[in-house]
């Protein structure tokens, strides 16, 4: 019996899990008009309150005062910088540029605006119109800019399902320039869910790649545990041309010199990671990773680790799953927590690098997109189970999460908003 985030709430914009016997081809009912998908407010400070979490690891040392004085004392705010965008599910910031940049999912289009002008029309960066699949987890999904600010990434499903990353040199005015797009690479997608679709370009220079397992339920050709799969994993490739291939994987990635292992690996063991960041400070690696039925997680990487199993799909956040064991060497999540008090589907977020908001300074934020809830942890390195903590901020179906230049952090609505997290004025 298909199990579909949508059977819930009437929309999706990313699935808990599915459980069917259809083909691919078959994306669900159509997404219903923006603006109709919930009644309650896209944004909203509630009164300070214990965590809606109910997590499953053990206990967390305690929550920094710090985060405590940031959520109480000193409340928080959500400020919107743009309204009206259709199905936002990804943001990135440009080098040398003020704007900040939007992916919309099923329209195809990057749109481009100053967040500190908000009334100032969008920037229409680049237009897929038409060349994108409207599957409930399909769409433009991903985008991310090079170092220097000169090339664009991003990554959408095609009409037939199947996943591109494609790059575009960028002109002056910051727009991407048809012409130039290169087809870096392409996979082909077993199902219509469970795409991933986040990218990154690390400080390293290295492209980041997510791919879910493939989709349906359960992983069912196991490609979660499959070295010589790229699916269920996160992947670092070098996006400049090697010779007549588009890219090349680096010589130091964990799996470059393993027989059936696909070299472009760099972590493994994942259903659906739904957005991963880089700390901008400590290079860590945060990861919300979809579970199946009953858990969330959040899982972490220090900065000089690769090759990370995280267990998927012989573990369930800090479970076993199905009767499976967890693999050798496989790593547990900081986090999990239950599908209880509206939870459903975790979505990943950034630590708070920015300096308008001391309080958050190390924070790392995410959201349940069900439940809504800005959830704060302690990013500190070396922590085994950081603390976490309710932020009483409250986003109608987050989808999302990104930074600028600055390093604050932006929260996307599948209700069409981007807000940044401040310290409320008065």
């Amino acid at each position: 019996m298909r199990r579909l985030l949508f059977s819930l709430i009437g929309s999706i914009v990313i699935a808990t899990s599915c459980s069917s016997s259809n083909p691919k081809s078959q994306a669900g009912p159509p997404l219903p008009p923006i603006g109709t998908t919930s009644t309650a407010p896209a944004l909203s400070s509630r009164p300070a309150t214990t965590t809606t979490l109910s997590p499953t690891t053990v206990a967390p040392n305690a929550v920094p005062a710090r985060l405590v004085a940031g959520t109480t004392n000193n409340p928080l705010s959500l400020s919107v910088v743009a309204k009206g965008l259709k199905s936002p599910v990804a943001f990135t910031s440009r080098h040398g540029s003020r704007f900040v940049y939007v992916a919309e999912q099923n329209t195809g289009r990057v749109v481009a605006f100053d967040p500190l002008k908000p009334d100032i029309a969008t920037m229409i960066a680049l237009d897929l119109h038409g060349a994108v699949s409207q599957g409930n987890e399909q769409g433009l999904l991903g985008i991310a800019f090079s170092l220097d600010g000169l090339r664009l990434y991003i990554d959408y499903t095609d009409p037939v399902g199947d996943s591109h990353i494609d790059e575009y040199s960028i002109d002056r005015d910051g727009r991407a320039i048809a012409t130039t797009k290169r087809q870096l690479l392409v996979q082909k997608q077993p199902f219509a869910n469970h795409n991933g679709g986040q990218l990154a370009v690390g400080r390293d220079g290295m492209l980041y790649i997510a791919f879910g397992d493939g989709g349906l339920a359960n992983d069912p050709f196991r490609n979660g545990q499959n070295l010589s799969s790229l699916l269920g994993k996160i992947l670092r490739i070098d996006p400049r041309p090697n010779g007549k291939s588009p890219y090349s994987a680096p010589a130091d990635n964990p799996f470059a010199h393993q027989a059936g292992a696909r070299p472009e690996i760099w972590h493994w063991g994942l259903r659906n990671p739904w957005r991963f960041s880089f700390d901008r400070t400590t290079n860590d690696l945060w990861i919300a990773d979809v579970g199946q039925n009953l858990y969330e997680e959040i899982d972490h990487a220090a900065a000089n680790k690769s090759g990370i199993n995280f267990g998927w799909n012989r573990r369930e956040g800090t479970h076993d799953f199905n009767g499976a064991k967890r693999p050798a060497g496989a790593v547990d999540p900081v986090l999990d927590y239950a599908h209880d008090n509206g939870n459903c589907s975790v979505t990943g977020g950034a630590v708070f690098r920015g300096a308008s908001v001391p309080t958050l300074q190390g924070i790392y934020i995410f959201a349940d997109f069900c439940a809504g809830n800005l959830i704060g942890i302690d990013a500190r390195p070396g922590l085994a189970h950081p603390a976490h903590a309710d932020l009483n901020l409250h986003v109608d179906q987050p989808t999302s999460f990104g930074e600028d230049n600055d390093g604050n952090v932006y929260v996307l609505s599948r209700a069409g908003t981007v807000a940044r997290i401040d310290v409320r004025c008065c």
